[in-house]
């Protein structure tokens, strides 16, 4: 299992013992791919909205809420909410 993506820890919680090293392998490979398209900036800036109490706004335009994300520091009032 060398994916170029495989930087990361997972705890895999199973209720089958009977799983074999390769039926584990591909499980994990599948959930890399998976963590993989959620985990994207695209996937982020969809999920989220910034609150921009000092001018009564709310944004959902992706490349705004990504340059907000991106500051080193937020405006006083200016949050980063999830749409949840």
């Amino acid at each position: 299992m060398n994916s170029p993506y495989n930087n990361r820890d997972l705890l895999v919680l199973t209720r089958s013992f009977t799983m074999n090293r390769q039926q584990m392998d591909r499980e994990i490979e599948l959930l890399h791919e998976l963590l993989f398209r959620t985990e994207s900036i695209e996937a982020f800036c969809i999920a989220n909205e910034v609150i921009n109490v000092n001018s009564y706004k709310i944004i959902h335009k992706p490349h705004v809420i990504w340059r907000t994300a991106r500051a080193k520091e937020l405006k006083p009032f200016v949050f980063i909410c999830n749409k949840n």
